[in-house]
């Protein structure tokens, strides 16, 4: 196993981990799982990892905030953010952060092995339609980057929307609408 095919895995979802782990050793991948930032961190440390693969949201971290600490100490690795709850707003976010590709869950395996073998210079984020998004998809990004501006925090986002805490709620729970539905 070659020094460039060291990846690392920080999902808290155990079993998506392991799935991720067993799709991607078998195309040449030697897989090392971590379920948190703190477990993250230290392994990425120990593991010198060619690739991340990194879930956006592990249990109560954010895995935007580990961006920068992992880049910092591994300056070449690939790295690749992974989420169920994509937005404009969080993919600008993690490539400003330092992530070189950004990847919505459920993932195929041949559009993560293409993230993953692209070369930085090459990573591509979501393509984004010339079309104009539709009023539900743009509340949904705008709720994002304000929900992003106060890290998280759903009654501060909910104050500064104008909105009840519980109907912040409410729209947090539905999937993101795609950009072309009416």
């Amino acid at each position: 196993m070659t020094e460039n095919n060291r990846l690392l895995i920080i999902e808290d979802d155990l079993a998506f981990a392991g799935i991720l782990a067993r799709r991607l050793t078998r195309h040449g991948f030697e897989c090392q799982l971590a379920h948190d930032a703190t477990q993250g961190l230290l392994l990425a440390r120990q593991f010198q990892p060619s690739h991340i693969l990194l879930d956006m949201k592990l249990a109560e971290d954010n895995g935007l905030a580990l961006i920068e600490p992992l880049r910092q100490h591994l300056p070449k690795v690939l790295m690749v953010l992974l989420t169920g709850y994509a937005s404009i707003a969080t993919a600008v976010e993690a490539i400003r952060l330092g992530a070189d590709n950004y990847l919505s869950k459920p993932v195929d395996t041949q559009t993560l092995l293409n993230a993953l073998n692209a070369q930085a210079e090459e990573s591509v984020v979501a393509q984004v339609d010339e079309e104009p998004l539709n009023p539900k998809r743009l509340e949904w990004e705008h709720i994002q980057q304000v929900l992003n501006a106060n890290k998280g925090n759903v009654s501060a986002t909910a104050r500064q929307l104008g909105m009840h805490r519980r109907t912040l709620q409410r729209k947090l729970l539905k999937k993101p609408v795609s950009a072309k539905s009416t």
